[in-house]
C-alpha cells in the first residue's frame, strides 16, 4: 500500500513539474512571439535595465527613450558593434517632437546582417516602446551604365517583333528600375512569363507574373524585385 501511495505521488510531481515546464515554455513563445531577434540570448547585445518584453516589442514605465539611446551608443560599439544610421526626435527642431525617439542601423563583423534598435515614448500608456530587428542586408549592382537613345521590348522573348521606345525620361526610370533591383544569388522562381528588353549594350531577360516578384535575368546574374506598377506602365509589358 505504501508503495502504491509512493509512486501515486511521484507520479503527481512529475505531472506539475512538466505541467510547470511547458507552462512556461509557452509563456516564453507567446512573450516573443513577434520579434525576429531577442537580446537576451546574445551576449554582445545588452537589455536596458527595466525592459520588459511584450510579444513584438519591449517597454519600460516613463519617458526614457533618452536613457535607452545613451546605452545603446555607449555599450555597442564597446562590444564591437558599428551604427551604421541614426535618427532622432531630437534632429528636429520642434520640442514638441521630443517624444519621437530615435531609430539605428549597427552591424558587426560575424552578425548576419543589421541590427535595429528602436525606441519612441507612447504618451497615452506612459510607456517607452523599444524594438530589436534583425533584417538582412541586400546588395544592388548597376548593370547599365549608359542610358541609350533607345531601348527595344520583346512583349514574348520568342518574338522578333519588339516595342520601341525613345523617350529619354522613361528609359532612365527603366534604367534606374533595373540598377536598383536587388542582386539575387539564387536561383529565379518559375514564372508564367518572360519578355526581353535589349538595351543595346545588354539583353535583360524578364520574368514576371501578375502580384509575384520580377525577376531580371542577364549576362551578369540575377536580380530581382517587387512588382512595381511603374516598371509595366514605363516598358509596356503586360501582366
Amino acid at each position: 500500500m505504501k508503495n502504491i501511495k509512493r509512486t501515486f505521488f511521484a507520479a503527481v510531481v512529475v505531472l506539475l513539474v512538466a505541467g510547470g515546464w511547458f507552462g512556461y515554455l509557452k509563456m516564453t513563445d507567446d512573450t516573443y512571439e513577434g520579434m525576429s531577434i531577442i537580446p537576451e540570448q546574445h551576449d554582445d547585445i545588452p537589455l536596458f535595465e527595466g525592459l520588459e518584453p511584450t510579444r513584438s516589442n519591449y517597454v519600460i514605465e516613463e519617458n526614457r527613450w533618452n536613457d535607452v539611446y545613451d546605452f545603446y551608443f555607449e555599450k555597442l560599439p564597446e562590444l564591437g558593434w558599428k551604427n551604421d544610421y541614426v535618427q532622432t526626435a531630437l534632429d528636429d527642431e520642434d520640442s514638441e517632437n521630443d517624444w519621437g525617439g530615435f531609430q539605428s542601423r549597427w552591424t558587426k563583423l560575424g552578425f548576419e546582417g543589421e541590427l535595429t534598435i528602436s525606441a519612441s515614448y507612447n504618451k497615452f500608456d506612459e510607456q517607452t516602446e523599444v524594438m530589436f530587428d534583425q533584417t538582412p542586408i541586400y546588395y544592388t549592382s548597376t548593370w547599365i551604365n549608359k542610358v541609350p537613345e533607345s531601348i527595344c521590348i520583346y512583349q514574348n522573348s520568342n518574338n522578333r517583333d519588339c516595342s520601341v521606345i525613345k523617350d529619354r525620361g522613361k528609359i532612365q526610370k527603366i534604367v534606374s528600375l533595373i540598377n536598383d533591383a536587388i542582386d539575387w544569388e539564387g536561383k529565379a522562381l518559375p514564372r508564367e512569363k518572360a519578355s526581353t528588353i535589349d538595351f543595346g549594350e545588354i539583353d535583360i531577360k524578364v520574368l514576371y507574373e501578375k502580384e509575384k516578384e520580377v525577376y531580371f535575368q542577364s549576362e551578369k546574374g540575377l536580380k530581382f524585385m517587387k512588382p512595381e506598377p511603374e516598371f509595366f506602365e514605363l516598358t509596356g509589358i503586360s501582366q
